[in-house]
């Protein structure tokens, strides 16, 4: 059997596929552009923590971890004759496509990166799809972080997956109509759509995997050695709120709480998704649905003021002294929506195993805390007026010549 991760190089795809490595001796091949670090380079930021390069990350692996199944191949999944490459050559069994551009912030700056964003991660998903058609692999368990932000932010709660419909009498399943607030949460949408479409046609066994608002800085497999970490991202458009909170308590920074703040949003710890994913990834195939299912990696739901507050406490542990500041929220949004989340199935895959969020901030703050200064050499990252150089004259020119708002707060999810 053989396991392709796609997006290995970043935040959640390198540590599910350590830890998918470390339960299997089959092989797992990763697969990235390495473009995440790219990227997270043009906004003029850096991960916190020391990102090592894919061969030396291999190779503590298999030092540390015994981990000699683990391979990897740079290449983009939107090019077809890649894609073509990579399933005839190693006909994965299984694939974990965790590769997207995921950050909301970045893909809202402009029309070229809205236009990127899209054709990035609709592409590659389309490629893999109809790949394992043309290649007569469709029992290929096809597994795809997607994104809770596919659901928006409704006034009932939000079922795991799909809702019942009713009209003039008649009553049916549909698929949970797309309300994503951003030009990434679209890339989703489309991805969750062609997913269950590609399900219907082609039988391929679907496992659409929503993922929530992931924090953490480690995993019990990337903490066992340096050269094993994952990217630790802080900046506006690439570091979630939560990251961004703690590398702004580490900076001793106010932390920036646009509005209220009451509004709740859908949160997972980095070792429950990682977990989720890598359950999935090696689930018996006899007893695998041959189906199309949703499950919403999410263990909680966080107001932004909470998340807040929470770090400020926590952050008191390492001596730091941090407050949380209120300002105007730009956006229009009912500041104190209470979400709601359907997650049973996603708690039933991890077996009810959940990581607090508080302990989760408490494993943040001790590990950045020992990159402080990377992080205060970036702190102007923090807010959205970080492009440099021919991008900040760029962004600044479309800005004169379009009357919306390109630095409007957006949550970024997990990759």
């Amino acid at each position: 059997m053989t396991v392709l991760v796609t997006g290995a190089d970043g935040y959640i795809g390198w540590p599910t596929a350590l830890r998918i490595a470390t339960r299997t001796t089959d092989r797992v091949v990763l697969v990235d552009t390495l473009a995440r670090r790219e990227w997270v380079d043009s906004v003029g930021s850096t991960s916190a923590v020391p990102a090592a390069e894919m061969a030396e990350r291999l190779a503590a692996a298999e030092e540390v971890h015994g981990c000699a199944n683990l391979s990897f191949i740079e290449g983009d999944l939107t090019d077809t004759e890649t894609v073509d490459r990579l399933l005839s050559i190693h006909e994965p069994s299984v694939i974990v496509h965790t590769a997207a551009q995921p950050s909301a912030p970045y893909s809202q700056i402009n029309g070229e990166r809205a236009n990127y964003t899209q054709h990035n991660n609709m592409q590659a998903t389309r490629n893999l799809l109809w790949g394992l058609e043309e290649h007569g692999l469709t029992d290929t368990h096809f597994i795809e972080t997607t994104t809770t932000g596919v659901y928006g932010a409704p006034e009932f709660p939000i079922p795991e997956g799909g809702a019942t419909m009713e009209h003039e009498g008649e009553r049916d399943e549909v698929p949970f109509p797309a309300m994503a607030g951003s030009w990434y949460h679209l890339t989703k949408s489309h991805d969750a759509a062609n997913m269950r479409l590609a399900h219907t046609q082609f039988d391929i066994p679907i496992s659409d995997v929503r993922t929530a608002i992931t924090y953490g800085s480690e995993t019990e497999e990337t903490a066992a050695d340096p050269r094993l970490a994952t990217r630790f991202d802080f900046d506006y458009y690439f570091g979630v709120v939560a990251h961004r909170f703690c590398a702004q308590a580490v900076a001793e920074y106010p932390m920036t709480v646009y509005g209220r703040g009451e509004q709740r949003k859908p949160f997972i710890a980095l070792e429950d998704a990682v977990e989720g994913l890598a359950r999935l990834a090696l689930s018996d195939p006899a007893e695998r649905p041959d189906d199309h299912v949703v499950y919403n990696q999410v263990t909680r739901a966080i107001s932004i003021v909470e998340v807040a507050e929470t770090i400020a406490d926590v952050a008191g542990e390492f001596d730091l002294d941090v407050d949380v500041e209120h300002f105007e929220n730009p956006r229009e949004e009912d500041e104190t929506h209470k979400m709601e989340i359907e997650n049973d199935r996603y708690v039933d895959l991890i077996d009810g195993q959940s990581t607090t969020f508080e302990e989760g901030v408490r494993e943040v703050l001790g590990t950045i805390g020992e990159y402080d200064d990377t992080i205060e050499a970036h702190e102007d990252r923090f807010l959205p007026d970080v492009l440099t150089g021919d991008e900040a004259a760029k962004t600044a020119s479309d800005a004169e010549e379009s009357s919306s708002d390109e630095t409007q707060p957006v949550d970024t999810e997990a990759e």
